[in-house]
């Protein structure tokens, strides 16, 4: 199961179910429940289309003649996606409630209920699949068993947030799989490189020192610790390990790693303050 796509799978479905349950909890407190159908209908819809995209890139990808060049540009390609999103939920997150409802309100409509609830669904499908674009072309079994089981796991949790009531503090929840997706995204951003130093020297583009190697680290592609053996693929997923760089990857990996980083922790305010407001809030009561 590749652990990538699980964490995007379920980071991207957790809050597709959060923008549901807040809209069905809107519609209910506000006696429009018999509008309910018309959520899951933008769901269904929106559930559909994401598939219909997936299966289109992978037959698209399947057709190429250059994959190195269509796996580079999918990794730049999503991991600006991936940082734009968690990006937008650590500085604009905290008032997604008030603007769903906000719009749900005036959308009074049934075709404008559906439409609201397909878009707003099938932007975080779109999003999973861009992101799972690079770990499908890598590995596809491993990359649907991960997307499924991060759907199941996403669904459970948001079971048991709104429908058993259990309380858990989102914002860290989503502070902390922010930090863990920058480090993922770095490693998408690396093997974007990677792919795009190879297809260059297949192409007989000379890139000078950006495609020199910078390290090798000497373990056989049979060791348990290649990036591609049981364990060095898991760190390879979640860190950007890999047994070799070229001088390209370091500079755009770590580089990325670096100012990624910065922003989070600046945008949810360093981190271990996360709880202040809500400190400053239990004092002034």
């Amino acid at each position: 199961m590749s652990v990538g796509a699980f964490l995007i799978t379920f980071r991207e479905a957790l809050e597709a179910a959060i923008i549901v349950a807040i809209i069905i909890a809107y519609l209910r407190r506000t006696n429009r429940a018999n509008q309910i159908k018309d959520v899951w209908v933008g769901v269904i819809l929106s559930v559909g289309f994401s598939l219909l995209l997936g299966i289109g890139i992978l037959k698209f990808y399947g057709g190429l003649a250059e994959k190195e060049l269509f796996e580079g540009i999918a990794s730049y390609l999503a991991v600006i996606v991936l940082t734009s999103m968690i990006y937008w939920m650590a500085t604009k997150g905290r008032n997604i409630k008030a603007e769903i409802e906000s719009k749900v309100s005036k959308s009074i409509a049934p075709l404008a209920l559906i439409g609201f609830t397909f878009i707003v669904v099938s932007r975080e499908g779109l999003e999973t699949v861009l992101f799972l674009t690079p770990f499908m072309t890598q590995n596809l079994t491993g990359t649907l068993l991960g997307l499924a089981a991060g759907l199941a796991g996403a669904l459970v949790l948001a079971y048991l947030i709104y429908g058993v009531g259990m309380r858990i503090d989102l914002r860290r929840f989503f502070y902390f799989s922010s930090i863990l997706l920058v480090f993922v995204a770095a490693g998408l951003a690396g093997y974007g490189t990677h792919e795009l130093i190879e297809w260059a020297g297949e192409e007989g583009y000379s890139l000078g020192v950006f495609s020199a190697q910078a390290y090798d680290l000497g373990i056989p592609s049979g060791s348990i610790w290649h990036h591609k053996g049981a364990i060095g693929s898991v760190f390879a997923v979640l860190f950007g390990y890999s047994v070799s760089m070229e001088w390209g990857r370091v500079l755009v990996q770590f580089g990325y790693l670096i100012t990624a980083l910065y922003l989070v922790l600046r945008a949810y305010g360093k981190g271990p303050a996360l709880n202040r407001e809500k400190k400053a809030a239990e004092s002034a009561a």
